[in-house]
């Protein structure tokens, strides 16, 4: 099977050694010192017993037209990046490609292919010219939940820290032939892969952790451990997951688990930086439009009041604005 990764970073480059041990013809999309460093050694996963895998045998590259047709994209890159990169997308497809989104958040899709009163609502936070949803025909879209984390350590190097897990899914939830084909390839590769008859379920079982621990430890620079530690964080993350859960379960969402338990969830992971904290450190571009503000723009949609969950997306993105200004002024 042909793969192409766009957006080969730290969980795409992950992906990209994982298949292509597998068996897949695996096509990267990389750019800069980390393309460079693929195209002269190969690309290196870093395992956390120390283990290195080395796969020389795929091809990178830049230039998306220089990969060819797939029969599998993955779009891994992060949300904000998507709309850019979007128009370049069709030169990958034939009939039957598979597009399988893998951004964290709320996605662009997210109402397509669902019985509900939004069918045909646009999704402004992540596709607010409808340039991703131009580019990506719905009937290609693959869901997709990434619980694994990683981190490139060096140019051509992906260190993995921990999980397998990639929950995929029809947008209308069925168990098609090609989802089936795709998860068989995923599992082959080590990449844990389960076909969910209710992908957004999941989605928002992830979002609702993250659109609240993300921002704050952006925010305060603090740890998982923390954040839920300390009881007033505690109760402000508490107070963004009621709002998000008031707006998810108007949307017909359930979530499975208690709020208690999604807290204690993310507390046992411990001494772990969010990517949003990550991205600040390194004052590169977030994902909190994709991760708290669409959900903020949801609760506008359905009516639901969002205070909370409005002051720290507010905040992030003013911290955002100042570190963007500090860096132009830097060079």
């Amino acid at each position: 099977m042909k793969v192409c990764i766009v957006g080969a970073g730290a969980i795409g480059g992950y992906m990209g050694v994982k298949l292509a041990q597998a068996g897949a013809q695996v096509t990267l999309i990389a750019r800069g010192a980390h393309l460079q460093a693929i195209q002269e050694k190969g690309l290196c996963l870093r395992l956390a017993d120390g283990r290195e895998d080395w796969v020389q045998d795929v091809v990178a590259t830049q230039d998306i037209k220089v990969a060819g047709v797939q029969d599998v994209v993955i779009v891994a890159l992060k949300a904000q990046s998507v709309p850019s990169v979007a128009p370049s997308l069709p030169a990958l497809y034939k009939e039957e490609t598979m597009v399988v989104t893998a951004q964290n958040g709320i996605p662009w899709w997210y109402f397509r292919k669902l019985d509900s009163p939004y069918a045909d609502y646009r999704i402004q936070a992540v596709d607010r010219d409808g340039i991703v949803e131009a580019n990506i025909p719905v009937d290609r879209v693959i869901g997709c939940v990434v619980y694994p984390a990683a981190e490139i350590v060096a140019p051509g190097i992906i260190r993995h820290i921990e999980g397998d897990r990639f929950s995929l899914g029809e947008l209308d939830g069925a168990k098609t032939e090609r989802i089936q084909k795709l998860s068989q390839l995923f599992n082959r590769a080590g990449l844990t892969s389960r076909v969910r008859n209710q992908i957004r379920n999941e989605l928002w079982v992830k979002l609702w952790g993250n659109l609240a621990f993300n921002p704050i430890s952006a925010l305060t620079r603090a740890t998982l451990a923390q954040i839920c530690q300390y009881p007033l964080t505690r109760e402000l993350a508490r107070n963004m997951m009621l709002e998000a859960q008031a707006i998810a379960e108007k949307l017909g969402v359930d979530f499975g688990i208690s709020l208690e338990k999604r807290i204690a969830g993310a507390e046992r992971v411990g001494a772990h930086k969010t990517s949003m904290l990550q991205d600040i450190e390194a004052h590169r571009p977030t994902e909190v439009d994709a991760i708290v503000g669409a959900v903020a723009e949801l609760g506008r949609l359905t009516q639901t009041p969002t205070p909370y969950i409005d002051a720290i997306y507010a905040s992030v993105k003013l911290l955002e604005k100042t570190l963007r200004g500090e860096s132009d002024r830097s060079h």
